[in-house]
């Protein structure tokens, strides 16, 4: 099992990916969690689909 630092770690550095979210550029705490929202979807997606393509 991994260290709960090293998980919260790795996290940050998918959302970092993420361009929009490498700098703090939104007005209000909303768009701010909207971006954010909408990263770790796409992270989900991205891996829901790899899955997929190994699966087949």
């Amino acid at each position: 099992m991994l260290p709960k630092r090293w998980v919260v770690e790795r996290t940050l550095g998918w959302i970092n990916r993420a361009r929009r979210l490498s700098k703090d550029f939104e007005a209000t705490i909303e768009s701010a969690l909207a971006w954010l929202q909408m990263a770790l979807a796409f992270l989900l997606m991205r891996r829901l689909a790899r899955q997929q393509t190994a699966q087949a």
